[in-house]
């Protein structure tokens, strides 16, 4: 539509303004863009946060994978372009004289543009994160803690636009996503969190209300794209064009694909329903070696060494049915690192040192 040309061809001079006056931020820009990756959250966030408190770290995975789930519909909704190939394909410009927009390694995600990923998943787990902090200081009641609350209200709400804001301006800065996508990923990410204060009924979820819950999320997104299909609507249709515009082929990674996603989020939700129904689980994080500092501090520090060397597995892409099994694999794998086998291994190690000391 005119309209939508017009916020868009606005968009694209936003992105010209930053790649040519911001030039001198690129690198703080870029690391901006890693900070909001969804992914981040599996493997730094949640192990944090689930050896501090494990209701916070449970709500953090849920408000992630349900915050990406509506992303993906979201996407398959609303035909979201993304900059660097809506310029090379749109006919607004006269004499095919369409901007230039800079490319980075980063900028050639393949899905959909409209909401934001990153923006979208970067504000939902801050909000959990900052409404969790925050959580604690409202409990003081005397004078002076009211005041203290106030000033680290201020200070946590501060830092949490801060971030978005940075996340935001990063992705639109490679041109991979116009101010308008990424602002309505903040927001729609921040309604999903919110939705998730009100709902502790997952803290008591069992295992079988895991699988349920993956088996909805799945069928429900497979059958939605089969039904559009069946319609004649491809909803992958940006994959070619991600492919046929991005300036390096090297830079298209399969990892992106709306269905990668899908199933990386699904497995993670696996894995935590795994671990917190197992016996590990009940043994080591429900036993007495649980309310130690020094148990938690060994959990936190051996969850992130041990997830850091998942990123050194690397997922053969030649197969794409292959692909989305091992990322599956790979992501259920990781919350179960976390909040089973790693305190499991902690509390044997501490009750054995125990025994030797007596």
């Amino acid at each position: 539509s005119i309209k939508m040309d017009l916020l868009h061809s606005n968009g694209v001079l936003i992105i010209q303004h930053l790649q040519r006056d911001y030039r001198a931020y690129q690198d703080f820009l870029n690391f901006m863009s890693h900070v909001g990756d969804p992914r981040n959250i599996f493997s730094i966030y949640f192990p944090l946060w689930f050896q501090l408190n494990q209701v916070i770290g449970t709500k953090m995975i849920w408000v992630a994978v349900i915050g990406d789930w509506f992303n993906l519909i979201f996407k398959w909704i609303l035909f979201g372009h993304r900059p660097y190939w809506w310029v090379q394909e749109t006919m607004i410009y006269p004499n095919q004289s369409s901007p230039c927009l800079e490319q980075f390694p980063i900028t050639c995600e393949t899905g959909p543009g409209s909401p934001s990923g990153h923006a979208m998943g970067s504000s939902c787990v801050w909000y959990v994160m900052v409404t969790a902090a925050l959580s604690y200081t409202v409990r003081w009641k005397d004078k002076s803690a009211v005041t203290l609350h106030r000033l680290t209200w201020s200070f946590l709400w501060t830092v949490f636009w801060i971030i978005q804001i940075s996340v935001c301006v990063s992705r639109v800065f490679i041109a991979t996503h116009f101010p308008h996508q990424v602002v309505l990923g903040v927001f729609a990410g921040i309604l999903v969190a919110e939705a998730f204060e009100h709902t502790p009924a997952i803290q008591t979820a069992s295992l079988r209300m895991y699988i349920k819950t993956n088996l909805f999320l799945f069928v429900f997104a497979l059958g939605f794209y089969l039904v559009l299909k069946l319609l004649d609507i491809d909803l992958l249709w940006s994959v070619p064009k991600a492919k046929k515009w991005c300036a390096n082929p090297d830079w298209i990674n399969i990892d992106t694909t709306p269905f990668a996603g899908l199933v990386r989020n699904l497995g993670a939700l696996f894995g935590l329903g795994l671990g917190i129904n197992s016996e590990m689980f009940i043994t080591s994080c429900k036993g007495k070696n649980s309310f130690k500092i020094s148990f938690r501090i060994l959990c936190m520090a051996a969850s992130l060494a041990t997830l850091q060397l998942y990123n050194f597995i690397k997922i053969p892409t030649h197969t794409e049915y292959l692909f989305y099994i091992l990322s599956f694999c790979k992501s259920a794998a990781m919350p179960l690192t976390v909040v089973a086998l790693v305190p499991y291994c902690v509390h044997l190690l501490m009750r054995t040192t125990e025994k030797k000391l007596n």
